[in-house]
């Protein structure tokens, strides 16, 4: 296994060769989820443009989406996006709230995003026993019937990546174990070890 998964390494096309300029543009190096994906690059732009919009109806701020994002994916125990919502959730708060959303103690978020994060991990964890009440609490908390859909599908097509990348053995990337926050990387201890350093 390398650290881009168990498949084979896909040729570089014109599309690989775009999706690898945009990593080394941001973050800065080709990404082994990127290298994983260059068997579809396609799909994935598809994929991951497809959440973004699915989260515009849900009106949802850019902290709001790293919240969802950070305790779903650690819920699922996906190490390698959960670094990086981790990561962008710290610059959104802190890092020590992040850290504590990866954990499951959502005391550094408001009520309404302790909501969503509450939601995020049940989405994630056992969608089937969701109930109309964990549905009720997101209206509570000031969602409506069509800003839930939205929420609900951005989560479950961003897991959906997760699951795919996890499945296939990608490597969290290397840089990873620098660009995130200490308390980030402390709370991950679970899912696929970062990549060794090369």
């Amino acid at each position: 296994m390398s650290a881009t998964g168990f498949l084979r390494p896909a040729d570089i096309t014109p599309a690989v060769q775009v999706l690898f300029d945009e990593d080394v543009a941001d973050p800065g190096y080709v990404m082994n989820v990127s290298r994983l994906w260059a068997n579809q690059p396609e799909e994935m732009i598809s994929l991951l443009s497809l959440a973004k919009q699915m989260s515009l109806p849900g009106e949802l701020s850019k902290r709001e989406r790293t919240v969802l994002l950070a305790a779903a994916l650690s819920a699922l125990g996906d190490s390698y996006c959960t670094l990086v919502w981790g990561s962008r959730l710290a610059l959104a708060s802190d890092a020590d709230t992040a850290a504590g959303v990866i954990r499951g103690n959502d005391e550094g978020l408001d009520a309404n995003e302790q909501a969503l994060a509450r939601w995020a991990r049940r989405v994630a964890r056992d969608p089937s026993a969701i109930s109309e009440q964990d549905v009720q609490a997101l209206r509570d908390a000031g969602y409506d019937d069509s800003r839930i859909f939205a929420i609900t599908a951005f989560v479950g097509l961003r897991l959906a990546f997760a699951i795919i990348n996890g499945a296939l053995g990608v490597l969290p990337d290397a840089d990873l174990r620098k660009s995130a926050p200490g308390p980030v990387l402390d709370a991950v201890t679970f899912g696929r070890s970062i990549e060794p350093a090369s």
